[in-house]
C-alpha cells in the first residue's frame, strides 16, 4: 500500500510563502508523476503543479511565476513552494502521486490526506 504524508499547510497573510512537502512511502518502483491538487470551498478540484519521473514539470496557469515544485525520486518526495500568496490561493492541498508498485502492472494514482492553507490579514 502507498501512504502519502503532507506538511507545510498553515496560514499566512496575502503575499507571504509557504513551502509544503509531501514524501510516498510503500512499494513504489518508480511513478509517472507526483504533484499538488487543491480544492476551495465550493469549487472544484484543480491540478495546481505536478512533476514527472523525468522531471518535467507542469503548473496551473495561476501558479506560475509564483509556485515552483521539486522532487527526489529515491526519497520519493515532492514540494511546492508558493509565494506571493493571495485569498485565492485558500485551499486544502493535496499531494498525489501515479505511482507503478513493485509486481504490478499499472500506475494507480493515490491521495494524501490534505493540508490546509489559508491566507489571511
Amino acid at each position: 500500500q502507498v501512504q502519502l504524508v503532507e506538511s507545510g499547510g498553515g496560514l499566512v497573510q496575502p503575499g507571504g510563502s509557504l513551502t509544503l512537502s509531501c514524501v510516498a512511502s510503500g512499494d513504489i518502483f518508480r511513478f509517472n508523476e507526483m504533484g499538488w491538487y487543491r480544492q476551495a470551498p465550493g469549487k472544484e478540484p484543480e491540478l495546481v503543479a505536478s512533476i514527472d519521473w523525468d522531471r518535467n514539470t507542469n503548473y496551473a496557469d495561476s501558479a506560475k511565476g509564483r509556485f515552483t515544485i521539486s522532487g527526489d525520486n529515491a526519497k520519493k518526495t515532492v514540494s511546492l513552494q508558493m509565494k506571493a500568496l493571495n485569498y485565492e490561493d485558500a485551499a486544502v492541498y493535496y499531494c498525489h502521486i501515479d505511482a507503478l508498485i513493485l509486481g504490478k502492472v499499472y500506475y494507480y494514482p493515490y491521495w494524501g490526506q490534505g493540508t490546509q492553507v489559508t491566507v489571511s490579514s
